[in-house]
């Protein structure tokens, strides 16, 4: 029995099911792969699930867009809507305050912050749009030459490729708040400014341009706004670059054509002029001796330049007095006669060219050379006082003012000077002396030199003109 039951045991019964063996168990290790491998997927799939979100929202909103615009092209009315709004564009409110430079703001010519506005050109005719609801809008660099043939109107695309990318290894070629928001139809830019100059292009320009960032519009066309094409120098040319208006204080190579340590600023520095003020004082006083220290070198046409650049000179509130035993004249900050109190008479400004020629360059001349000397005082002075030091107000008071042209008008004709009857019938309020005298008004631009006294001498030779009188 023994021995059959150990070949029972030992056989092989294909009829009785198999023993049960006991399950392995997993390893420390094993169990960490897994779970790690889990996690894996489990990441793989959240860092999935937004870019495939975005892919089929890209899809619907693409379906959608082509089924609008089918939609649109198959209703009359709605295409005309569509079409009008298109009117629809940017705008930057003032030009650009030229020159630019890198490192420096970006401003207006009115030295503020560039202003976008939302405008409406439909009908022929810009007029302030607005949104419901705010926009975001990118500040771009452009090429110079955008739009091709100075064209009104482009589409995206062309808007698109023109943008102006940095230099390679180079900082971002704008910076500043170059992404702001548009409300109710304005937006300030805030700062901006270059960190290139634009000498690296085939251009040679920039342009400064706002579009409206993709989506922002549900599908409305705005147009981009470009501003006009400059150049952006390097911001160590703004050490030498010439002001517009020049001041009376700035060093005098800040006027056109003549540059900083060139040849005519060490010739003018070197005759003790040195700045916008001396130089235009010397040209009203003796505009013949400045073209000589200035040389041959200076053309005809450099020295319109650059006269015509000094005559832009904000002249400020500055006058000066130069007193004498019987006369007391005012000048402005570059030498010309403003207001004269001569033996007596007061002399406004109309009044002034009715004064003896050769007498007003003498007091002219005088005080040029005593400048430094004269009485400086803020505005021009209304009290008879001023002018007369207080001896001779009673005797001259302002109401008495056509008593003093009819005293001038008289001894002028004594002198010999003729004088249009008519004006002197009217009171004499706007005295025109004809060409035969000495005296002859001419204009000046910008305030400076309204009247020219012209030189004759007796023996009939001319000198070239001069301004002393002033003609404001």
């Amino acid at each position: 029995m023994a021995a059959k039951r150990f070949l029972n045991e030992s056989g092989s019964n294909p009829d009785q099911p198999p023993e049960k063996r006991p399950r392995n168990r997993p390893s420390f290790a094993s169990v960490i792969g897994e779970v790690v491998m889990v996690n894996s997927i489990q990441n793989f799939f959240s860092a999935l699930e937004p870019m495939l979100r975005r892919v089929v929202n890209e899809e619907v909103e693409r379906g959608l867009a082509h089924r609008s615009f089918r939609s649109i092209t198959r209703s009359p009315s709605l295409r005309i809507q569509a079409l009008e709004s298109s009117g629809l564009k940017l705008i930057f409110s003032k030009k650009i305050s030229l020159p630019i430079f890198t490192g420096s703001k970006i401003t207006d010519v009115e030295n503020s912050p560039l202003q976008i506005l939302l405008v409406d050109t439909r009908g022929g005719h810009m007029a302030p749009a607005s949104l419901p609801h705010p926009i975001k809008v990118d500040i771009v660099v452009l090429d110079g030459d955008f739009p091709p043939g100075d064209r009104d109107n482009w589409t995206s695309e062309e808007f698109d490729s023109s943008i102006v990318k940095e230099r390679t290894g180079k900082r971002p070629l704008l910076t500043g708040e170059v992404n702001i928001t548009l409300r109710d139809g304005f937006a300030p830019t805030g700062d901006v400014e270059f960190t290139d100059n634009s000498s690296w292009i085939r251009s040679r320009k920039f342009r400064i341009g706002a579009k409206v960032v993709s989506g922002n519009t549900s599908g409305v066309r705005i147009q981009e706004a470009i501003t006009e094409a400059f150049v952006v120098k390097d911001h160590r040319g703004e050490l030498y670059k010439k002001h517009h208006p020049p001041m009376l204080e700035d060093e005098v190579w800040r006027l056109e054509k003549i540059g900083k340590d060139g040849a005519f600023h060490k010739k003018l520095s070197s005759s003790g002029i040195k700045t916008v003020q001396e130089f235009l004082k010397l040209s009203t006083v003796d505009p013949q001796k400045l073209r000589t220290i200035l040389g041959n070198g200076m053309s005809e046409k450099m020295w319109e330049v650059t006269i015509k650049h000094a005559r832009k000179c904000v002249m400020g509130n500055k006058f000066y007095l130069f007193r004498g035993p019987d006369f007391t004249i005012i000048l402005n900050p570059i030498c010309q006669v403003v207001r004269a109190f001569i033996n007596g008479h007061i002399y406004p400004t109309r009044d002034l060219p009715t004064i003896n020629r050769t007498y007003i360059e003498k007091l002219v001349r005088e005080a040029y050379s005593n400048w430094y000397s004269l009485e400086e005082i803020e505005g021009l002075p209304n009290e008879p006082a001023l002018l007369t030091q207080g001896d001779m107000v009673d005797q001259y008071p302002n109401h008495h003012h056509n008593h003093y042209q009819s005293m001038a008008m008289k001894s002028i004709q004594q002198s010999g000077y003729p004088i249009d009857q008519k004006s002197a019938e009217v009171g004499c309020s706007d005295w025109q002396i004809n060409s035969n005298a000495y005296l002859s008004t001419i204009s000046i631009e910008h305030g400076i030199g309204g009247y020219s006294i012209s030189e004759s001498s007796s023996d009939g030779e001319l000198t070239p003109s001069r301004s002393f009188i002033n003609g404001n």
